[in-house]
């Protein structure tokens, strides 16, 4: 990325903000010796702003940058003590807490490659990931008792309680080495389809991924942000590196609950709120308060994860303002598009354009770029995309672009996501892309989510189911959602099943559950 990109973005962001000269170097110093991971990010805030508060979180209150240090130093001591070294696979089982942000920065000093589990895991699932993964020992939160009992007795693991109490005890180290590999985030996949698979995330070699994030989404440094969007899973974790780059105040709720996010946002005062769409879903379920705008400094909310529901995007907006920023990405692309308010305001479900460094192309099976307005695979390249599972499998990659499995298109100068490449289904001949029905569903004022997916049907080859969950107080029958459909598509595209759900399921990033539907057709 150019440099005088790279200042200026920079500069409008508030980075490069006189300073104590002796501070300043001090900053530098750390990213050159400790590198742009955690570990690096950590130790240049902490170097420049020791006194500004780095988190703030239910449990422990204000924690200023210099004392998340000490503690990471802490944690860092006890982990070699435990006989983990550089290289060394650690398993992370967490909410959002102070903590498990120690704990991350920690592994990523000593060099310890850390998987962070999914929190909505079953006790089985998670012991198949963990086994599948390497893990040679674990730290979980209290609660997940349970759910670690499934592993084998003879794993060694840590509660947060035993952890903190162990950190009480423990003396910080004078200097820590810095390994000659620096540890690395697997992170798991959403696992909608089948078992989580671990993707390990890249170190920026630079702040060129920061830039392209920046850039569009306006933070600023010292910002205070408000992270809803599980640390564990890529959104939360993007918004925990982005913050300690800018020095920001990092706010955590353990768990999120609309009414509680909503209420922060008043007596925390955030300027930013990273979030999946899900929760932005529940929090417009309460009742509308407008007027709030003026009580709240939000200037921010930035969302990834999952598609919005048709039309969710400008009816967020009119409710808080123009405010939020939606991240298209997964996993192994890291970022491939992010829509502006503007954006989403001409065409509410745009998925927006590629940041600045990222290169998208819109490919057909043969691997050749198609026209504005055709649909086919979307392909991205960028600075942070992934190297492959920890299984040794990978993505297609076509002239070093990764597929991102979704099918799209381009109209005008935005781009829109049409549907997953394994979700288009061939129904009587026709194919048919669930998305576009389900956008048409979650317009009706009486659905409240919906997902439509494909199942096997012994004429037609597939035919279109979908599963509904009704806003409280409307009513809804079967034979009404067909004849929405008809009204409005064409008669390939109408559902020949419809099963009503109080709630669809979804695991803990907010994704529906496809393979949980299925197995009403099983």
């Amino acid at each position: 990325m150019n440099p005088l990109t790279i200042a200026k973005t920079m500069a409008k962001r508030g980075m490069l903000a006189p300073g104590p000269p002796a501070a300043q170097v001090k900053q530098l110093t750390a990213l050159k010796k400790w590198g742009f991971g955690l570990a690096g990010e950590l130790r240049q805030a902490a170097n420049r702003s020791p006194k500004t508060v780095a988190v703030i979180d239910e449990s422990r209150g204000a924690t200023t940058y210099a004392e998340l240090l000490a503690n990471s130093e802490k944690i860092a001591v006890i982990l070699r003590e435990m006989g983990f070294g550089p290289g060394d696979r650690l398993g992370l089982l967490a909410r959002n807490h102070v903590q498990a942000i120690e704990v991350m920065t920690a592994t990523s000093a000593v060099g310890i490659d850390l998987v962070l589990g999914n929190t909505g895991l079953a006790g089985p699932q998670f012991a198949v990931v963990a086994e599948q993964q390497g893990i040679k020992g674990l730290i979980h939160d209290d609660e997940f008792a349970e759910v670690v009992s499934h592993l084998p007795a003879q794993l060694p693991r840590v509660t947060e309680t035993e952890l903190a109490q162990r950190v009480e005890a423990t003396a910080r180290p004078e200097s820590l080495p810095v390994p000659a590999k620096g540890g690395r985030t697997i992170i798991l996949t959403s696992g909608t389809t089948g078992t989580p698979k671990g993707a390990a995330r890249k170190t920026p070699g630079g702040f060129g991924p920061l830039i392209s994030i920046i850039d569009r989404i306006p933070l600023k440094a010292h910002d205070r942000i408000l992270i809803s969007a599980p640390i564990f899973h890529t959104w939360g974790y993007a918004a925990m590196q982005l913050s300690m780059a800018l020095r920001a105040t990092i706010v955590l709720q353990r768990r999120f609950k609309p009414e509680a996010a909503r209420a922060a946002l008043e007596e925390l005062q955030p300027d930013a709120m990273f979030a999946i769409p899900v929760m932005l879903q529940r929090m417009m379920e309460l009742p509308s308060d407008p007027a709030a705008r003026s009580r709240r400094k939000l200037r921010v909310v930035a969302t990834s994860g999952s598609a919005y529901p048709s039309g969710f995007t400008t009816k967020f907006m009119d409710e808080y303002g123009d405010v939020l920023y939606n991240l298209y990405g997964s996993t192994e692309a890291s970022w491939v598009c992010i829509a502006t308010p503007a954006d989403m305001r001409r065409h509410p479900n745009a998925a927006g354009t590629p940041p600045l460094g990222t290169v998208v192309k819109i490919l057909d099976e043969d691997g050749k770029e198609l026209p504005k307005g055709e649909t086919g695979r979307i392909f991205c390249g960028n600075e942070l995309v992934f190297d492959g599972y920890t299984n040794g499998k990978t993505k297609d990659f076509v002239d070093g672009l990764v597929s991102t499995g979704d099918m799209g298109h381009v109209e005008g100068d935005l781009y829109f996501v049409d549907g997953r490449d394994d979700d288009m289904i061939v129904s009587g001949g026709e194919n048919v892309y669930p998305i576009e029905v389900e956008g048409l569903l979650a317009e009706h004022p009486a659905v409240r989510e919906v997902s439509v997916i494909g199942v096997p049907d012994p004429d037609f080859g597939q035919r279109l189911a979908a599963f509904v969950a009704l806003t409280e107080g409307h009513e809804l029958s079967a034979d009404e959602v067909k004849e929405h459909v008809r009204a409005h598509r064409a008669r390939h595209c109408i559902p020949r099943e419809v099963v009503f759900m109080d709630e669809l399921p979804r695991n803990a990033t907010g994704k529906i559950l496809n393979r949980e539907l299925r197995k009403h057709f099983a």
